[in-house]
C-alpha cells in the first residue's frame, strides 16, 4: 500500500520542482512574490497612518498597540512588533507639502507670531542656526550664508521673481538666477524651489528646520517646508538694480513733452512701485515712470532717451503706499523698465539681394562676439553670419549660422582667424579688441563650462589654465596685429567702449555697415542689450589667477597693440587695461 502511494504523492512536488527549474518562469515568480510583499508594507505602513489621525494620536500612544495592554505571549510580542514597524515607517516618511503657514491650520488665528502680516524688515538679523555652518559654508566669497528663514505662502519672506526645479536644483544656480537679475538675497525652499529678494521679510529659525537635500546636489541644504536656506549674494557692480521683475534705470528730468513722450498716465492713489509698474504692464509699456501721484508708461525715444541721468536725491520722495521706495515728484521721474518686450528692433531677416561684399566681425575668442552679433542684428534688423557653425547659437535665434559664410546674405561675418589668406577674404572689417585680462577668462570659461557658464575651480587650478595663458596670450596679440597689417578697411571697436557707450559705438558701427540708422531701434537695443549672452557677475574667482609671469608677459603684449594702435593714427588700447 505504501509502495503504491508514493509515485501519487510526489507527483505534485515533481511539478512544482519543474515549474521553479524553469528559469524565466521562476524568475518572473520570485518577481510576483517581492511586489506582493512590499504591496502589504506599504498598505500597512497607510493603515497606520489613518489610524494615527484619530483620537488614537491624541493620547500619545502608537495606535498600533494593543488597546488591552496586558496580553502576554505571542499576542504581546506579536503587538510590539507591529507597533515598532509603524513608528519606523511613520519617522522615514516625508513631510507632507505645506498649505499655508503653521498657525492658519487648526489653532485659529490667535496662534500667529506677533509679525505676521506686519511687512516687519528682517534683512539684518542673524540666524542663531547658523553656528552649526563652517566658514566655507557661510561665506565662499560669491555669497554669504545668512540662516534658515520661515516663509509664508500668503506673504513671502523674499518677495522678487521665483523659480521651481524639482530635478536639478543647486545652491549655485538659485544664487545665480538672483544675482543675474540684481538681487540682493537668495533662498532655496522645500529642496527645488528658488527665492529672490532685496530684503527679507520675515523672522530667522532654528537651522535644524532647513533640513531637505537640495535636488540637484545631495551634499548642500536647500531649506524646508515653508523654510528658506537665505544667502546674502555678492553682486557685481554691472548687476542691474531690480524691485521684482523691474529694472532700475535710474532718476530722470521731467521730459518737455511728457504727453507725447510717455503717452499714457494715471494718477494712482497711494502709489507704489509695484502699482505703476503694473499698470504700464498691463497697457505694454517697456518703461514706468513715477512721478509722485502719478505714473507715466512708454517707450525710450528721443523725447526721452534716458541717456541724461540725474543726481538720485533728486527723486528721494518716498511712495505714499510704500515705505521704502522712491516715487519720484512732478519734475524729476523714476524709471523702471518692465518684462515688456520692446518689439521695435525684434524683426530680424536675411538681407534682400546677396552682397559680394565681405565684412568680417572679427575679434580674439572671449572679446565679446557673440554679444556684438547680439547688437549688430537688433540694431539692422539683419541675420550676422560665422565662419564656422555653432548650433547652440543657430537655436539661440542667430538664423545665419547655417548659412556658408559666403552666401552674403547675412550683413557680417564672425571669425576669429588670423592668417592672412583668411584676413584678405575680406572686403572690411569690424575688429573687436578687448582686455587681455578679461578675455583669456571670458574664453577659458567658454572654453570648459560654454557660452555663457563658468569654468570649475579645479580646471583654474589644475594645470589646463597655466598652459591656456601659455597659448592664447600671443594669440591675443597676433591676432589684432594681422587684421590691422592685412584687413583691406578695418574699423576698431573696443569691447570696454562699447558697454560703457552702447548708442554711440553701436551706431558708429551702423554706419560702417553702410546701412540708414534708426535712433529708436538703436533706444530699443539699449533696453534689450544682454540677451541670453552674457555671464552673471555672481560666480568670482577667490584668487587672482595670473602668475607675476603671466602678467610680465601679457603687460608687454600690451604694450605692442597699442604702439600698433597708434601708428595707424587711431587711440591706443582704453586706459583700464594699459599696463600699470
Amino acid at each position: 500500500m505504501c509502495v503504491a502511494r508514493e509515485p501519487i504523492m510526489a507527483r505534485p512536488l515533481l511539478k512544482i520542482h519543474r515549474y521553479f527549474h524553469r528559469k524565466p518562469i521562476r524568475f518572473f515568480s520570485f518577481i510576483l512574490l517581492y511586489l506582493t510583499a512590499g504591496s502589504l508594507v506599504f498598505l500597512h505602513s497607510g493603515f497606520s497612518s489613518d489610524t494615527s489621525t484619530t483620537g488614537a494620536s491624541g493620547s500619545g500612544r502608537d495606535p498600533l498597540i494593543s488597546e488591552g495592554g496586558g496580553g502576554t505571549g505571542a499576542g504581546s510580542s506579536t503587538s510590539d512588533a507591529l507597533g515598532l514597524l509603524g513608528r519606523v515607517f511613520k519617522e522615514t516618511r516625508r513631510t507632507p507639502r505645506r498649505f499655508g503657514p503653521p498657525w492658519m491650520k487648526e489653532n485659529g488665528a490667535q496662534d500667529a507670531p506677533e509679525w505676521a502680516g506686519r511687512g516687519v524688515d528682517h534683512t539684518s538679523s542673524w540666524s542663531h542656526g547658523a553656528k552649526g555652518r563652517t566658514t566655507k559654508e557661510m561665506d565662499d566669497g560669491r555669497a554669504k550664508y545668512i540662516g534658515c528663514y520661515v516663509d509664508d505662502t500668503q506673504k513671502r519672506a523674499l518677495r522678487g521673481v521665483s523659480f521651481l526645479d524639482y530635478k536639478k536644483m543647486t545652491v549655485f544656480r538659485c544664487q545665480d538666477n538672483c544675482a543675474e537679475r540684481g538681487y540682493l538675497y537668495a533662498g532655496l525652499e522645500f529642496g527645488a524651489e528658488c527665492y529672490c529678494g532685496h530684503k527679507i521679510q520675515a523672522p530667522n529659525v532654528s537651522e535644524s528646520e532647513c533640513n531637505m537635500e537640495c535636488k540637484g546636489e545631495k551634499s548642500n541644504i536647500c531649506g524646508g517646508p515653508n523654510r528658506l536656506s537665505i544667502y546674502r549674494l555678492e553682486l557685481s557692480q554691472e548687476s542691474a538694480r531690480r524691485y521684482g521683475s523691474a529694472i532700475f534705470k535710474g532718476c530722470f528730468k521731467r521730459p518737455d513733452n511728457v504727453t507725447l513722450a510717455l503717452p499714457a498716465s494715471a494718477v494712482i492713489k497711494n502709489m507704489s512701485v509695484d502699482k505703476c509698474v503694473d499698470m504700464c504692464t498691463e497697457k505694454e509699456f517697456s518703461l514706468a515712470a513715477l512721478a509722485g501721484e502719478k505714473c507715466h508708461c512708454g517707450f525710450p525715444t528721443s523725447l526721452f532717451t534716458l541717456h541724461e541721468h540725474e543726481d538720485e536725491e533728486l527723486c528721494l520722495q518716498r511712495c505714499a503706499g510704500e515705505d521704502f521706495e522712491s516715487c519720484g515728484n512732478n519734475d524729476f521721474f523714476v524709471v523702471y523698465q518692465t518684462q515688456v518686450q520692446d518689439n521695435r528692433c525684434m524683426d530680424r531677416r536675411f538681407l534682400p539681394t546677396r552682397s559680394k561684399h565681405l565684412v568680417a566681425l572679427a575679434s580674439f575668442p572671449g572679446a565679446g562676439n557673440t554679444w556684438a552679433r547680439h547688437l549688430i542684428e537688433l540694431a539692422t534688423g539683419y541675420y550676422t553670419g560665422s565662419y564656422y557653425f555653432d548650433g547652440s547659437l543657430y537655436n539661440k535665434g542667430f538664423k545665419g549660422e547655417r548659412d556658408h559664410w559666403r552666401s552674403g546674405r547675412t550683413i557680417c561675418i564672425k571669425t576669429h582667424e588670423s592668417g592672412k589668406k583668411e584676413i584678405e577674404d575680406f572686403d572690411a572689417s569690424i575688429l573687436m579688441i578687448r582686455n587681455p585680462y578679461k578675455a583669456l577668462m571670458a574664453e577659458f570659461n567658454r572654453k570648459y563650462g560654454g557660452h555663457i557658464g563658468f569654468a570649475s575651480q579645479a580646471h583654474w587650478r589644475g594645470k589646463e589654465w597655466p598652459e591656456f595663458v601659455k597659448n592664447y596670450a600671443p594669440w591675443w596679440a597676433s591676432h589684432t596685429l594681422d587684421w590691422l597689417k592685412y584687413g583691406k578697411k578695418v574699423q576698431v571697436v573696443h569691447f570696454e567702449d562699447l558697454k560703457r557707450e552702447l548708442f554711440a559705438e553701436l551706431k558708429g558701427m551702423v554706419i560702417f555697415l553702410d546701412l540708414e540708422v534708426s535712433e529708436d531701434r538703436l533706444l530699443c537695443v539699449e533696453g534689450q542689450k544682454d540677451g541670453n549672452f552674457k555671464r552673471s557677475g555672481l560666480r568670482k574667482l577667490e584668487y587672482d589667477p595670473y602668475t607675476p609671469e603671466m602678467r610680465a608677459t601679457i603687460d608687454r603684449l600690451i604694450k605692442t597693440v597699442d604702439t600698433a594702435l597708434r601708428k595707424r593714427n587711431l587711440s591706443g588700447v582704453p586706459e583700464e587695461y594699459r599696463p600699470r
